[in-house]
């Protein structure tokens, strides 16, 4: 490879980063480029932190020889607390750099050569004969959550291993690659962000440009809203420490089970929340909350299960489900929007919820979200009487499962719904 086959190499990896590749793609794209015109590289890992609620940052990994066992991408845990992720990279050749502030490391593989960091065993053993790794280091203002640098590392299986002509190119040309990298892992960190405190829906509308104040759409849902037994009295009488992991697990099971019943959540409220489906045919999305509704409940069954053998405090939800017409958008003001919904038929669920108590039933429907469901799910509801609901004008219908059907159910066990 010689510096115009360099030049055009820089040049596809800053077209490929503008037209949206993915980091994998980039990667794999800029290695496949640099093995054609005849440089001699074995393996590359590029490791990127990120802002993530659960990972820390992921390891891209490309090799000339993949035949396709090779993980491409892996996620890692934290490395800021104890544990074999924090012990694998502190003996790190990317820590090292970090630490010692170099941005620079060489070390040649083989017989006579030095073993200072247990990677180069591996490498050896896999027949590579010179390593390079690369720090990428971001100013102040360019660090977002944990993505403060890039770390790379370049093997060679060639016996002379890498020339100094070679190393100087790979120094050269990672530079617009981790330009590119970067654009990649900013546009996956935004994807993140907004699904994450938006929704899914609501933040890929988000991303699509759907941020202009008193922008809605009105929109047919069936509404969810959901909320803890007895939450009040748990976070009086448990230990302080207890109360977060307690929302969390709750939360995971609940948020979980609408997700892969393919719902949205908009809103979390202390332990309540608000949850939308939307479907074109108003039956499939109430067979969609009603398949929520069984997960969530199968969920907190095992939760509760765990929890109790654990002596930590166990709760259940109750859910109201009801069916109409909302806005859907940004609602709020110039500094601070939400992306939620809003209208009567919101203030309805909220207010069927709060009737679960008093009515003792774990699940309450409107007449409305009966009406809709099909056939089938209307013979799994039945009748519990007619409730004023405070601030609708008139009294309403609301149904639940019917108590025969919810206890023949093996615990744990989720059938498939009626189609």
């Amino acid at each position: 490879m010689d510096r115009r086959q360099a030049s055009g190499t820089a040049r596809w990896v800053t077209e490929a980063g503008l037209t949206g590749m993915t980091e994998l793609e980039l990667l794999h794209g800029f290695c496949n480029r640099l093995v054609a015109e005849g440089f001699p590289v074995a393996r590359v890992n590029i490791v990127i932190d990120t802002l993530h609620p659960i990972h820390e940052g992921r390891v891209f990994r490309w090799r000339r020889d993949d035949q396709g066992d090779l993980d491409h991408v892996v996620e890692y845990g934290r490395t800021n607390v104890e544990g074999e992720a924090a012990t694998n990279w502190r003996r790190s050749t990317y820590y090292h750099l970090l630490t010692s502030g170099q941005d620079f490391l060489r070390r040649r593989i083989g017989p006579g050569h030095v073993e200072d960091f247990s990677v180069l065993a591996d490498l050896r053993r896999e027949g590579q004969t010179d390593y390079l790794v690369l720090i990428h280091r971001f100013e102040a203002e360019g660090i977002i959550g944990e993505m403060d640098s890039f770390y790379s590392s370049w093997t060679t299986d060639v016996d002379s291993g890498f020339t100094d002509e070679q190393i100087f190119l790979v120094r050269e040309l990672a530079s617009s690659l981790m330009l590119a990298l970067k654009c990649a892992s900013l546009a996956c960190i935004a994807k993140t962000l907004v699904e994450t405190y938006l929704g899914r829906d609501a933040g890929r509308l988000v991303l699509k440009g759907r941020i202009a104040r008193g922008v809605t759409d009105r929109i047919q849902a069936v509404l969810w809203y959901s909320d803890l037994r007895s939450f009040t009295h748990i976070t009086e009488a448990a230990d302080p420490e207890q109360i977060i992991p307690f929302l969390n697990d709750y939360s995971e099971a609940i948020i979980s089970s609408i997700c892969d019943a393919g719902g949205d959540v908009l809103k979390l409220i202390g332990d309540g929340t608000l949850a939308i489906f939307k479907e074109e045919d108003p039956i499939l999305a109430c067979r969609s909350a009603l398949r929520a509704e069984q997960l969530m409940r199968s969920r907190i069954h095992a939760l509760n299960r765990d929890r109790a053998i654990s002596n930590v405090p166990v709760a259940d939800a109750y859910l109201a489900l009801h069916i109409g017409e909302v806005f859907y958008g940004n609602i709020g003001s110039q500094d601070r929007l939400d992306f939620t919904v809003v209208g009567p038929a919101v203030n309805e669920v909220s207010r069927i919820a709060a009737l679960c108590r008093s009515v003792e039933r774990d699940v309450l429907v409107s007449s409305t979200f009966f009406a809709a469901a099909s056939t089938a799910e209307q013979e799994c509801l039945v009748s519990v009487g007619r409730y004023a609901l405070r601030g609708v004008n008139r009294p309403q219908e609301l149904f639940t499962l019917d108590p025969s059907r919810v206890a023949g159910e093996e615990p744990g066990r989720i059938s498939e719904p009626p189609r």
